[in-house]
């Protein structure tokens, strides 16, 4: 039996629907151990949260109540807990240890484009869009992770909708930056093979 997210009860389409594994699910065979909701490390997530953009700017507070909609995992070395290719509903923050990101080159071979250390978010864009993963991330040593699901995120949206609109809002400046940075790309490429 899995463990509930918040405000899901036993009898609820999330919890019975067989047809579908919840990340909990997937994370605990792989062999990911739950240790419990985030709000009990709320210090240490608080801390970690200044730094990473999606969530900097919550308050104490803030980061206590969204730590009632996570959980927290201990994962061994050697697990790879998000697959390129694979649907995302639910994102990580790295709280300890070192992740490797891998992507696939056009030889189908993974190649390392970074290797994330505590305080790093990983697979929040295909929570939030529901798009297949970009890249695997597959722990390097012993890491502790605190997940929150698209589920567990739309009960923020509904039960706490100031911290969930705050959450959203970040976002949006997130992908704002990531596209300017992309189209800053694009046009030096397309400048450099006009020149050519």
């Amino acid at each position: 039996m899995h463990a509930l997210n918040a405000g899901e009860t036993a009898d609820s389409p999330t919890a019975v629907d067989a047809g579908r594994r919840t990340p909990h699910e997937r994370l605990t065979a792989l062999g990911v151990k739950p240790t419990g909701r985030a709000n009990d490390y709320t210090a240490e997530i608080h801390e970690l949260m200044t730094r990473t953009p999606l969530f900097s700017g919550l308050d104490v507070d803030e980061t206590r109540k969204l730590g009632s909609f996570m959980y927290v995992y201990e994962a061994p070395p050697g697990v790879t807990l998000i697959n390129e290719g694979e649907v995302g509903d639910f994102m990580m923050l790295l709280m300890h240890g070192m992740v490797d990101v891998l992507r696939r080159n056009r030889y189908n071979y993974p190649s390392r484009i970074a290797v994330a250390q505590a305080g790093h978010a990983l697979g929040e864009m295909s929570m939030f869009d529901g798009e297949p993963r970009f890249a695997s991330c597959v722990t390097l040593e012993h890491c502790r992770i605190a997940v929150l699901s698209r589920d567990a995120l739309m009960l923020v949206l509904a039960e706490e909708p100031a911290l969930g609109n705050k959450i959203l809002f970040k976002l949006v400046q997130l992908l704002s930056d990531r596209l300017r940075q992309t189209s800053a790309k694009l046009v030096s490429y397309l400048e450099a093979a006009r020149d050519a």
